[in-house]
């Protein structure tokens, strides 16, 4: 029993660790996004005019950064344009810039997956230290 305990104990610490650590990147990314002073296109397909601070005006930025480009390259990538096409500049930008903003998207799902983990942790960790069954213990050691 005190095996199960110890390892509850441990869950538990690692749950918190992972919830913090969630937490703060999270909080992270969302503060340098903020940073950057960037509000969705008003022709976006959602969340127009909103502040570019978590993972769905992101993702939103990132989409109409896309129509955008395409609209100026006449629908072509940066791999489909000659390399002597100075709209081959537009395309590569465009794709920067969607390329950062995808990688904030997939930093706020790992957070959340950490937090997700951490509190599946604790509650894991609270389930071994728990002891429902301390009347059958008493009679086991008397025995």
């Amino acid at each position: 029993m005190r095996t199960s305990r110890t390892m509850g104990t441990i869950l538990i610490v690692l749950g918190l660790i992972f919830v913090i650590a969630g937490g703060a990147t999270y909080v992270l990314v969302s503060q340098e996004l903020s940073r950057a002073n960037v509000t969705v296109a008003d022709d976006a397909a959602f969340l127009q005019g909103d502040t570019v601070d978590g993972p769905f005006s992101a993702y939103s930025q990132a989409q109409i950064i896309d129509k955008h480009a395409l609209e100026s390259t006449g629908g072509k990538t940066y791999a489909e344009l000659d390399r002597e096409d100075p709209l081959r500049q537009v395309a590569m930008s465009a794709s920067f810039l969607r390329a950062s903003l995808f990688t904030s998207v997939v930093a706020f799902g790992v957070a959340a997956m950490a937090m997700g983990v951490g509190v599946a942790m604790i509650l894991g960790g609270l389930g071994l230290r728990a002891r429902p069954d301390d009347a059958r213990d008493r009679v086991a050691a008397r025995a």
